[in-house]
């Protein structure tokens, strides 16, 4: 009896102790992924640049409680541990993308995936369907994930997807009316909302309050309360994808998928976004920089200015 109890306890304390040289090589690795060359220069720095940002701005909350829209914008992929929050115009349809073909009960591929389903897929899942408890596990846990990018290039990219095509009818028609009721005179004029329009209704609104798509990015995604492990930007979308799928040990065979909603149209690029802002007058000008004023700041991105160079492209 005691050589059975004896060899019991051995294979206990084997088992326990394979495993813990197991997760410590698996959070090294992990780790090291972190304190990398190129972590070190960019990643380090994003975010130590948000956390002062927020922290000289009194913009952190002691008591932080998270809000139920932002907790809308966290998508939970849990076999790799990994939370994204969704920024729309900012690659958000093809991280949705990624992270379906992480779970592998879906048995699908990149071209498979159509655009409506990567975003009514019930394989998708938000932080917000959990308790506030396990949110907090699940923040406290997993590698958080946001992208960001240009604020005016987003919000140009953002006017030209959804009211320069009729395929969404909630934007080209539900949003638009309400455009046209808050900023244009003949209400009744069929004519489509012009990039103006777009700018003045944005300006007139309360940023919370906005549509995700032109909504500050720091108001979906809160980066002074949650603090992001990794903050990838728009114009190195490849390079910090990479980085991420690396990170959360995704399958190597698994790359970061170029698909775009409207495949024929140009990318909205610096240049374009130049040219429509050109298309304002001055005051608006001003007042849609001052809207985004936190993003810009936060994120590093620098202002437009009259004597911009059009050869500096971001994108």
């Amino acid at each position: 009896m005691r050589r059975v109890n004896r060899k019991l306890l051995f294979l206990l304390v084997s088992t326990f102790i394979l495993c813990t040289i197991s997760l410590h090589i698996k959070w090294t690795n992990k780790l090291s992924f972190f304190a990398g060359p190129q972590n070190s220069v960019t990643y380090k720095h994003r975010r130590a640049m948000v956390k002062s940002f927020c922290e000289n701005n009194q913009l952190n909350n002691s008591f932080f409680v998270l809000q139920k829209k932002v907790a809308a914008q966290l998508y939970v992929e849990h076999s790799h541990k990994f939370i994204y929050c969704e920024v729309p115009k900012v690659g958000c349809s093809n991280w949705k993308r990624i992270i379906l073909l992480l779970n592998d009960s879906l048995g699908r591929s990149i071209n498979e995936l159509k655009h409506y389903e990567v975003h009514t897929s019930s394989l998708l899942i938000k932080l917000s369907s959990y308790p506030p408890a396990i949110q907090t596990q699940l923040l406290a846990n997993y590698t958080k994930v946001m992208f960001t990018r240009d604020p005016l290039e987003r919000v140009v990219s953002a006017y030209r997807d959804k009211f320069l095509h009729k395929d969404d009818i909630y934007y080209s028609r539900t949003i638009a009316n309400q455009i046209k009721r808050r900023v244009r005179e003949n209400i009744n004029s069929t004519e489509n909302i012009t990039f103006e329009e777009f700018t003045r209704y944005i300006v007139l609104q309360a940023p919370q309050y906005t549509d995700t798509h032109w909504k500050p990015m720091y108001h979906l995604c809160d980066p002074c309360n949650i603090h992001y492990d990794i903050i990838g930007k728009f114009e190195t979308l490849k390079e910090d994808a990479d980085f991420v799928l690396k990170v959360i040990a995704a399958p190597q065979k698994l790359s970061f998928p170029n698909k775009k909603h409207h495949s024929n149209d140009s990318q909205t690029n610096h240049q374009i976004t130049r040219q429509y802002l050109e298309t304002l007058p001055p005051i608006l000008f001003r007042q849609l920089k001052k809207r985004y004023s936190i993003d810009f700041s936060m994120f590093e991105y620098s202002y437009y200015t009259d004597d911009d160079d059009d050869d500096d492209d971001d994108g």
